[in-house]
């Protein structure tokens, strides 16, 4: 009985360490960030959502794209196929929306295409909503987790929250935001594309020519920006 004793001691001591592993990686995955996905309703964008479906009926999209996805500065970006034509590129942003919206709707606009990467923009609405730096953070940890639980094996690429003149007051708290998502991405294998310091002038605000004339979104001057940022980040061709 007592060389029983030992050689189960002796087994215990040799799975610890592997037990150890899975602990951690479980303890890593069920790790809670504050967020809004619980509460945030999402009901404005069904109509929006729904017609994106209508047109997946009409003309089935292939399986397997990058999609873009995020709010009006993804919605607005028109010449996304001619800025990328090496690439199918699918364009799934609707305006205004959050990244709780984008989470809300992932099972829809997003993990149906079997995408083989995910380019996200948004946030910037929801610091002008009032929400603070570490919910924005909790519902951009809760878009990625919801997009891996379907595609572990997509690229997921997060393009930083952009500085504009009509919302320089909440500059501090885009920089909060920014810094604790690009210290995520650093440490989960995401790209964090920082768009930010390219769309300051030397005087350190946001340089007027590259948004229209609401001050928020970009012109054609501002999309070249954004392509260059974001075209090392998507396969080589």
């Amino acid at each position: 009985m007592f060389a029983r004793i030992i050689q189960d001691s002796g087994a215990v001591q040799t799975a610890l360490p592997a037990l150890l592993i899975i602990l951690a990686v479980i303890g890593c995955q069920s790790t809670h960030y504050p967020n809004s996905l619980a509460t945030h309703d999402s009901s404005a964008w069904e109509n929006d959502i729904a017609s994106f479906e209508k047109s997946d009926r009409i003309a089935p999209p292939p399986q397997g794209p990058i999609v873009f996805t995020g709010s009006s500065s993804i919605r607005l970006w028109k010449t996304l196929e001619l800025d990328f034509p090496e690439h199918y590129v699918l364009n799934r942003g609707f305006g205004g929306c959050q990244l709780a919206d984008v989470a809300h709707y992932a099972d829809r606009i997003i993990t149906p295409y079997r995408p083989s990467q995910v380019v996200i923009y948004a946030g910037g609405n929801d610091i002008n909503a009032g929400k603070t730096p570490e919910i924005v953070f909790g519902d951009f940890v809760g878009l990625v987790r919801k997009i891996k639980s379907h595609r572990p094996n997509a690229r997921i690429s997060y393009i930083s929250i952009a500085p504009n003149p009509a919302r320089w007051a909440q500059v501090d708290k885009v920089k909060k935001t920014n810094a604790l998502i690009a210290d995520y991405c650093r440490r989960h294998r995401i790209d964090f594309i920082d768009v930010f310091p390219r769309m300051l002038g030397p005087d350190g605000q946001p340089r007027p020519e590259l948004f229209v004339s609401d001050r928020l979104h970009m012109n054609a001057t501002g999309y070249a920006l954004w392509r260059e940022a974001v075209r090392p980040c998507l396969p080589a061709p």
